[in-house]
């Protein structure tokens, strides 16, 4: 077993690890609606069945990432991460080979359940790093995911063109590499004084979502995460219908966008995050970055023009700095021996409103699809994004006033 000698060393490997991860989810991102598609009739049956993989996946995530994130309490971050590669590995690679719909499903079930990489490299993190560095590192991981994201659909798109299925082998061919990456380099985070036995009990996904509540200083940021995830999901999901509706944008326009996204992603959290938080505290700029997501929903709704799509997206800096910052301070309320599991009850809650947002999104944005192109109400999905980011902006401002009047209060009983 190979054990942490050198922390700064060590934010490279799960740095470059985490990056391999992105780019091979992000190169299936172009082509599986279409690979769905070979074995529907219609667009009706594609859509149905595109959302039922998504949904299998989404499923599967959520009861497992709690469960995985408490085995690596356990037996350690490596073990975990090397299974969570080989799960993709798996499950790109039978998609080669799949020839019928229920064997897509049943590979992202089982693909889901054996996934907890971004928790997991979350709470990796965590391990090695003192809690006041724990927001600029996580955003640096998350501006590794942003990197993967902009490279993997570039390079899906690319494949895709030649064949639906050679994005998947590549992506298969990528977690493999990171495999062997991980097995051979990748070192240890989590030494035996720190583990802690596992529990079936602590780690069902009702259990540890209530253990992420209970945690001192975390308490309503469960509701705040749920919120702000929900609203991120549902965009993800009808993003593209939605430019198609209004805009008319194509596979093109909607590929420069996410493009941008990820760029953004990588922009703040790689290079401003560490100078923001010489600025304002971790609590002050999830606050501020929610109050900028909200407003960029509201005008992602609104926009007349496509142009105005991309100067939101440039605009909303902010709003990439709201998951670093929570997870800093989830991860800084929970004790060492429990960060596999708090931040895998984190990631299971994401996972749970990745299945949700389908369900809801899908159809606000049928209810205005009849509309004219250009009418502001074909923005409704994205109006009902602003309202739970307000919520979740409500809820953090709560939270942290009550937190601070506490602390003000034990001070003047000492």
């Amino acid at each position: 077993m190979l054990f942490l000698k050198d922390r700064t060393a060590a934010m490279p490997f799960i740095m470059l690890a985490s990056l391999l991860d992105m780019m091979s989810i992000g190169l299936i991102i172009p082509v599986l609606p279409a690979l769905v598609g070979e074995f529907t009739g219609s667009q009706a049956d594609q859509a149905f069945w595109y959302g039922a993989v998504t949904f299998a996946f989404g499923l599967a995530n959520f009861f497992s990432s709690p469960v995985l994130g408490a085995l690596s309490d356990a037996h350690g971050r490596r073990l975990v991460l090397l299974l969570g590669f080989c799960g993709m590995a798996f499950s790109f690679l039978a998609t080669v080979l799949a020839t019928a719909m229920w064997v897509l499903v049943a590979v992202r079930v089982v693909s889901g359940a054996m996934q907890a990489n971004l928790s997991v490299a979350n709470a990796y993190v965590a391990d090695i790093t003192p809690p006041e560095m724990r927001a600029r590192r996580f955003g640096m991981l998350g501006a590794m995911f942003g990197l993967g994201f902009i490279l993997g659909p570039v390079m899906g798109g690319l494949l895709g063109a030649i064949d639906l299925r050679l994005p998947f082998l590549a992506a298969g061919c990528l977690a493999l590499l990171n495999l062997l990456y991980g097995y051979f380099v990748l070192p240890e985070s989590l030494p035996a004084s720190r583990r802690r036995a596992f529990q079936w009990r602590a780690a069902n996904p009702v259990s540890a979502l209530r253990g992420l509540a209970q945690l001192k200083g975390v308490g309503p940021l469960v509701a705040v995460i749920a919120c702000a995830g929900l609203a991120q999901f549902v965009l993800y999901t009808t993003w593209v219908l939605y430019t198609t509706f209004k805009f008319g944008w194509g596979p093109l326009e909607n590929g420069w966008s996410l493009a941008a996204v990820g760029v953004v992603s990588v922009i703040v959290q790689g290079l401003l995050l560490g100078r923001l938080l010489r600025w304002f505290s971790p609590r002050r700029l999830a606050v501020l970055g929610l109050v900028s997501s909200t407003l960029a929903y509201l005008l992602w709704g609104a926009a007349t023009e496509g142009w105005m799509m991309f100067a939101v997206i440039f605009v909303n800096l902010l709003g990439a700095t709201v998951a670093a910052s929570i997870q800093s301070i989830i991860s800084g309320a929970a004790d060492a021996r429990n960060q596999g599991q708090a931040l895998g009850a984190v990631g299971g809650l994401n996972s749970l409103m990745a299945v949700i947002a389908p369900v809801l999104g899908a159809p606000i944005l049928a209810m205005v699809s009849h509309l004219p192109p250009g009418d502001w109400r074909i923005g409704a999905p994205f109006y009902f994004c602003a309202a739970l980011q307000a919520a979740a902006l409500v809820l953090a401002v709560l939270h942290f006033r009550r937190e601070r009047l506490a602390i003000l209060a034990a001070k003047h009983s000492a």
